[in-house]
């Protein structure tokens, strides 16, 4: 293997750190770390550091944190390191041409899609949304389009039947590592042939919002079931209950597709059912079955844990 290749890594969450750890273990000489800026966080809005930072610091690698990348300075220190590939996972800065052109291999990207499948900030979620039955990984090499650049190396991954935005988001994050190391030598010496994306097969996967997490009980049973798994574990879908005749918010963690029909007369939201099994919620197309939820400023639980202190017999979820 020709680990001899002086790398730039970019990336910020933790999807990022799963790669950057591979080349590292795999003895890359991984010269310069690019994430952003740390931001505050938690209840005290401390100052904290992302993933990535966190693993590059553990290594004693040198981190940068620019606003921007747009900035002359911040171009001649990036091209002052004189890397031979600049390898990007969900960094959350565009890069412009002159950083696009710096490396000598230029820069490639760890894409969570089978591309040109779903472009854009949320690949994870908008999949399971749509129902697509696989996804994947994509190694690209970037240009100045949003995700539009050649393909260089693809790696498929089927999406289970109950797959969750979180767990979905843990396999493509370890994928993606695994198929950056695969893909590197070939890159090195020059044997990988790039394909250029179909253009007309593109769908833009837009960044998630806590707004959108919420449940329209008029959509079918099916859909919200795939909203519910999509959210799991941000922004995490929601709807509201009365509480001691106020409105409430209920997070919705998990929950499947009922198998019994809408009684007639009932409309979407209706609680029709409630047991250890599940509470049966009427929705526009079926039922959906709800197996673990949150009130607000409480711990997630079952629905057995739910019941002991709560009924939501008679109400219409919003």
């Amino acid at each position: 293997m020709n680990n001899n290749l002086r790398i730039i890594y970019a990336g910020t969450p933790d999807f990022s750190v799963a790669a950057l750890q591979a080349l590292l273990s795999s003895g890359y000489d991984v010269v310069a770390v690019y994430t952003q800026p740390d931001r505050p966080a938690g209840r005290g809005r401390g100052m904290q550091a992302s993933p990535v930072k966190e693993k590059a610091l553990e290594y004693g690698i040198p981190v940068y944190q620019p606003l921007s990348l747009k900035d002359e300075a911040a171009q001649q220190e990036l091209e002052a390191l004189a890397a031979d590939l600049m390898v990007v996972t969900a960094y959350g800065l565009l890069l412009p041409p002159a950083v696009l052109a710096a490396p000598r291999l230029g820069c490639i990207n760890i894409h969570a899609s089978l591309l040109p499948r779903w472009r854009g900030a949320a690949p994870i979620q908008r999949a399971l949304l749509a129902g697509d039955k696989k996804t994947g990984i994509t190694i690209m090499q970037m240009d100045e389009g949003l995700d539009t650049g050649d393909m260089l190396v693809t790696a498929e991954c089927d999406i289970a039947v109950e797959e969750t935005g979180s767990s979905l988001h843990d396999k493509l994050m370890e994928l993606g590592a695994r198929t950056l190391i695969e893909a590197l030598p070939a890159l090195a010496d020059g044997s990988l042939a790039p394909v250029e994306q179909d253009d007309t097969a593109a769908c833009y996967a837009s960044k998630l919002s806590k707004s959108e997490a919420k449940i329209d009980w008029e959509q079918p049973a099916e859909e919200i079931s795939r909203a519910i798994r999509a959210y799991n574990a941000w922004p995490i879908a929601y709807c509201e209950y009365q509480k001691k005749n106020k409105p409430a918010k209920l997070r919705l963690w998990q929950a499947t597709v009922g198998s019994e029909e809408v009684p007639p007369g009932a409309m979407p939201g209706d609680v029709l059912n409630e047991s250890v099994q599940g509470i049966d919620v009427a929705t526009g197309e079926g039922v959906l079955r709800i197996i673990q939820l949150q009130v607000e400023g409480r711990r997630k639980v079952s629905v057995a844990d739910f019941l002991n202190a709560h009924s939501l017999i008679g109400q219409r979820l919003r």
